[in-house]
């Protein structure tokens, strides 16, 4: 969130979120998935379009996901920014992966954004200090890192839904359709919002034996200028910086106008 002097300060990821569960209130429609470093549209637009967002940080730790890297747009094309990671176990949660700080890799991503991809983009003197901030931090928990560049980008946005972590809920034994079944009815809701992804395997089965109603999300991809792509094919599925630091906060509209039912 915004400081009154305009920087950006890092709350606990959920904790409005559970104070606001343990008082009783009701979660109509939730949504989840794994943290994101630097997060795509479609994972904002699926935090836009619910009551209560559920943050999967007890979940292993994909090693070729998008945990901890992602793409931002070039004259050149798309490039990637990857966080280095400490490598202790395959089946490491990633509430407990840590950033493998041995090199500066901050400073490569920060260069990157900062003199490379977006020093010109119309946006960027808006929004380029906040952005600097992040990695002037010396971030030790992945999970921390890729909750600062996703509550940054929702502020921006103007994104007010409250999160909270999957760790905050208490133990979970189950997996996939089960898991997050049971996280439905933990939070109170009544209808999970879920990516398209997960049509091959997501059992309605289970959500119907917990009550729960499921709706998918059918993400449309908008398409918008890109200040380093002028005369050159839009480059879809960049971080969200690319739409905010190009279009400016009112881009979330077009990610909103995009959307179709099922």
């Amino acid at each position: 969130m915004r400081t009154a002097g305009g920087g950006i300060s890092y709350p606990q990821p959920g904790t409005t979120a559970l104070d606001r569960l343990r008082e009783g209130e009701l979660t109509v429609r939730v949504a989840m998935h794994q943290p994101h470093y630097l997060p795509w549209l479609g994972l904002l637009d699926k935090i836009d379009r619910c009551d209560l967002f559920v943050v999967l940080d007890h979940v292993q730790f994909e090693r070729k996901g998008w945990q901890h890297r992602n793409y931002v747009a070039s004259k050149n094309g798309p490039v990637l920014l990857t966080v280095p990671v400490v490598q202790r176990s395959r089946d490491e949660r990633i509430m407990d992966k840590s950033v493998n700080n041995s090199s500066p890799w901050w400073e490569k991503h920060s260069r990157t954004l900062a003199q490379h991809c977006y020093r010109k983009a119309p946006f960027w003197d808006e929004f380029g200090a906040e952005i600097t901030a992040i990695y002037e931090r010396r971030w030790e928990q992945l999970v921390d890192l890729s909750l600062a560049t996703t509550e940054f980008v929702l502020n921006a946005f103007g994104i007010t839904t409250p999160m909270v972590r999957s760790s905050e809920l208490g133990e979970f034994t189950v997996q996939k359709s089960e898991l997050l079944a049971q996280i439905s009815a933990k939070v109170g809701a009544t209808t999970m919002l879920s990516g398209d992804g997960a049509r091959a395997y997501l059992d309605k089965d289970v959500f119907d034996r917990y009550g729960i109603a499921v709706e998918w999300q059918n993400f449309q991809h908008p398409e918008y200028p890109q200040h380093n792509r002028k005369g050159q094919e839009f480059l879809p599925r960049m971080a969200a910086i690319d739409l905010l630091l190009n279009v400016g906060p009112e881009g979330m509209d077009l990610v909103r106008q995009a959307r179709i039912a099922d």
